[in-house]
């Protein structure tokens, strides 16, 4: 895999591109020339580019994101940023990658995330069973610590926040 993270781009593939304005644009490659690419951007407008500066984008990505990272087919910097955004469109705020929580700041009252049946939803199901939620993050923090206090295990749980 070279440096971007395209292994074999041919003429159709999907691909990202760094754009200074909006972080990253997707589009497709309509020609292939040694290591420059002419690639159509999504908004209509025809770039050359070197092959070393387009990331894989997944054809086949779901229009809601997934609820783990670890499932992207292509978990790079375009990738992960789309998918929060599309679960942000979606307001689906908590987003896992494996047992990290990522939370993106709504900018609006979602009250319908901290219900009381809510919680109760969350309180004995398995991680990873329901959607992602500080509750699932909290009460398998605390299973944890039950179960090493019974076996007098010393670990530690880090919660922090940017």
């Amino acid at each position: 895999m070279d440096q971007a993270g395209v292994s074999k781009v041919i003429v159709g593939s999907q691909v990202w591109l760094e754009d200074p304005e909006v972080a990253w644009i997707d589009g497709e490659v309509s020609e292939i020339r040694d290591q420059e690419l002419t690639v159509l951007l999504s908004t209509g407008k025809e770039i050359i580019t070197n092959l070393s500066s387009v990331y894989a984008k997944d054809p086949e990505f779901p229009e809601s994101g997934v609820d783990d990272m670890t499932r992207l087919a292509y978990l790079h910097e375009p990738g992960v940023l789309q998918n929060l955004k599309c679960r942000y469109d979606h307001d689906e705020i908590y987003t896992y990658t494996g047992s990290i929580l990522i939370a993106v700041n709504p900018f609006k009252r979602l009250p319908h995330l901290y219900a009381n049946d809510v919680m109760s939803k969350y309180k004995n199901a398995a991680f990873g069973e329901l959607s992602p939620h500080p509750y699932a993050i909290a009460h398998t923090a605390y299973r944890h610590s039950i179960y090493i206090t019974y076996f007098s295990i010393h670990k530690f749980h880090l919660v922090t926040s940017y």
